[in-house]
């Protein structure tokens, strides 16, 4: 091995010949001396100085390039998120609460531990569900606004009883009021007709009979009809009872007689309007200067068509001269 030297003698750098283990260890010195200043940089370089490993800056330089779309994304699903949580109020707050529909609730429950992309799987997931129930739910509100003309007929809007002058007496009305049994103060969930006993009762709108109840207290002999649209109506402490549970009704049937059956201190009707199942002021929803003879058309109508036949104008004139000189319906 030859090595180049500098001699301080002649002032000369000189060749000489290293042979054997001394060529050996001074190779291996200088291998070891590299590798050290090479150690040195890279702890100097990469540890004191912080920098990555090229593979590992690669790998970083790709994982925010990802990451830079993925907040795109959840910045696009925000949006998307807030629109959709506009249809879900709407279809809930507008829609479904005019057709009296149960509101739409989203249970999806979100894994708090989930990685970031899990959690962004999760919404999308999320998404795609409740698109889907909302899709289904619209089709429902169509569905029912198709069959809207109905709800006309249905929604309790005319007296249970024949609006004659002097045939009844309001009394009792819907509010707080002193118990006439129990007495205090207590609140009375119905509008009450005082009227004498065996004056017929009529379904004040379309629906199927939900409940016939015979008591000897509270009600009494009772009546409730579902008319669909989250409205039901409640004829209590009749005398006696002509409908059967299950039975679909129209406005004008007769359904039953006042009566002072349960906890009454006399004859009279106790009705009552609820919508989703609270009560509401029944005189809200009729109006007892409705003219006599309109209500007693409506009423021979129904009869005219449960019996099988069509009525004409000659006949309910003539049903109503009979009810007019009979006194009542």
């Amino acid at each position: 091995m030859r090595l180049i030297v500098y001699n301080p003698e002649t002032l000369n750098y000189e060749e000489r010949q290293l042979t054997g283990w001394k060529a050996v260890l001074h190779f291996s010195l200088m291998a070891l001396g590299a590798v050290l200043v090479v150690g040195a940089f890279c702890w100097l370089w990469f540890v004191k100085l912080g920098n990555d490993l090229p593979k590992t800056a690669i790998l970083k330089k790709h994982n925010d390039a990802w990451q830079a779309r993925l907040e795109v994304i959840r910045h696009k699903l925000d949006v998307y998120e807030s629109g959709l949580s506009g249809i879900e109020a709407r279809n809930n707050e507008v829609y479904r609460s005019i057709f009296a529909l149960d509101e739409i609730v989203d249970t999806t429950a979100v894994d708090s531990s989930a990685t970031p992309l899990q959690a962004l799987d999760q919404r999308v997931y999320s998404f795609q569900r409740r698109i889907d129930t909302q899709m289904s739910a619209l089709g429902e509100v169509a569905l029912v606004a198709r069959e809207a003309g109905n709800m006309v007929s249905c929604i309790p809007a005319v007296p249970p009883i024949l609006p004659k002058k002097g045939t009844y007496h309001l009394s009792s009305p819907f509010g707080t009021r002193v118990d006439p049994v129990y007495g205090g103060l207590a609140r009375h969930t119905g509008q009450d007709f005082a009227s004498k006993v065996g004056n017929p009762v009529y379904a004040t709108g379309d629906g199927v009979v939900e409940k016939v109840d015979f008591k000897f207290s509270g009600y009494g002999n009772e009546v409730v009809i579902n008319h669909g649209f989250g409205y039901q109506t409640r004829y209590a402490h009749l005398n006696t009872v002509d409908v059967g549970v299950g039975q679909p009704l129209k406005r004008g049937d007769k359904i039953g007689e006042v009566g002072k059956s349960g906890k009454a201190t006399g004859p009279h009707l106790h009705y009552e309007v609820l919508y989703r199942n609270t009560p509401l002021n029944p005189m809200s929803f009729m109006d007892m200067d409705m003219p006599v003879d309109e209500y007693r058309a409506m009423i021979v109508k129904r009869r005219m068509e449960n019996a099988g036949t069509r009525p004409t104008a000659a006949t309910i004139g003539e049903r109503q001269k009979r009810q007019g000189t009979n006194g009542r319906q």
